[in-house]
C-alpha cells in the first residue's frame, strides 16, 4: 500500500494523489461510516484503487469540509458583496479554534470609492497589530512566498473571488468565475466540489462558497480564547467572561479604543448565539 493525499471527492468516489499519480478510489467497508475529507492523508491499494486506512488529522473544518490545513485564506471582498466583519470575525474565530492560521486576502478594491478604501485600509492594520497578516488578491508574489510549502484552504462569502484568487496564482488552472448576481444581491455559486490543486511549492483548496456560518459548535471558551487580542489580559478575576464583569480590562481597553469596537462587538454576538 502507498501513502496518498485526497485531493477531491464526488460522491463516493475519492481522487487520490500518490507521488506524481492520481487514482479514483472507493473506500473499503471498514470506513464507510467514516467522513472522508480533502487533505486526509491515506493508504492506497493502487492495484484495486481502494482507500484501506486514514492516517490521523492535526485539524479539520467542517465548513468548509478539508483537513490538515496549515493556513486558511480568508477571501474578503469590499464590494459587490460588500465587507462583512461578523462573518470574517466569525471565519477567524473557527479557523483560529481549529488550530489553522487565518489570512485575510482583499480583493475587489478597485470596485470601492476612496473613503471606503481609507475606512478598510484603517481597520485592517488592527487585524495585522494582533499578528493576522493581511495580503491585497493583487499581490501574488507576496501571497506565494508567505504560503511557501504550506497548505492552504480557501474560504469566504459566496462572490468574494476565491476562485479568481486562485487562478491567479496559476492560470493554467482556468477555475470558472461568475459575477455577482445582480437580482440576488450576493455571489453564485461557482466551485461546487472542493478540489486540492497543487500550485508550485504549494497545495492550495478552492472550496464552495456561502453566505453565513454556524459557530454553535464551539463553547464559550473556546469563542473567548479564538480572539486573539482578549488573551494574557489582566482581569480583576480570572474567569471573566469580557461581558459585564467588574474591573474586565478587555471592556476598559474596547473603552479606550485599544480593541477595535466591530471585533469586540462580534464576540458578544457570538458569545450569545
Amino acid at each position: 500500500m502507498l501513502e496518498g493525499l485526497i485531493i477531491k471527492i464526488n460522491s463516493d468516489l475519492f481522487t487520490v494523489k500518490v507521488d506524481k499519480n492520481t487514482y479514483n478510489c472507493k473506500v473499503r467497508g471498514k470506513l464507510k461510516n467514516t467522513k472522508l475529507l480533502v487533505g486526509d492523508i491515506v493508504l492506497v491499494d493502487t492495484k484495486n484503487n481502494t482507500i484501506e486506512s486514514v492516517k490521523d488529522r492535526k485539524n479539520y473544518l467542517l465548513r468548509p469540509n478539508v483537513a490538515n490545513i496549515d493556513v486558511a485564506l480568508i477571501v474578503t471582498s469590499i464590494k459587490e458583496p460588500d465587507i462583512n466583519y461578523t462573518l470574517l470575525d466569525k471565519l477567524i474565530s473557527i479557523i483560529t479554534i481549529n488550530k489553522i492560521e487565518p489570512v485575510i486576502i482583499l480583493t475587489k478594491m478597485d470596485l470601492a470609492i476612496e473613503e471606503e478604501i481609507k475606512n478598510v485600509n484603517k481597520i485592517m492594520k488592527y487585524y495585522e497589530s494582533i499578528g493576522i497578516k493581511v495580503f491585497n488578491n493583487n499581490d501574488i508574489k507576496k501571497i506565494k512566498k508567505y504560503l511557501s510549502k504550506k497548505i492552504v484552504t480557501v474560504c469566504g462569502q459566496t462572490g468574494a473571488g476565491k476562485s479568481t484568487l486562485i487562478n491567479k496564482f496559476d492560470k493554467d488552472l482556468n477555475l470558472e468565475t461568475n459575477e455577482i448576481s445582480k437580482s440576488l444581491g450576493r455571489g453564485k455559486h461557482t466551485t461546487r466540489l472542493v478540489s486540492l490543486y497543487e500550485v508550485d511549492d504549494l497545495y492550495i483548496i478552492d472550496t464552495p462558497g456561502f453566505s453565513s456560518i454556524d459557530i454553535n459548535n464551539y463553547n464559550k471558551e473556546e469563542i473567548k480564547n479564538s480572539f486573539i487580542e482578549f488573551r494574557d489580559k489582566e482581569c480583576k478575576y480570572n474567569d471573566c467572561k469580557h461581558i459585564c464583569e467588574d474591573g474586565c480590562e478587555i471592556i476598559n481597553e474596547v473603552k479606550n479604543n485599544k480593541i477595535l469596537l466591530s471585533r469586540y462587538e462580534n464576540y458578544l454576538k457570538f458569545i450569545k448565539e
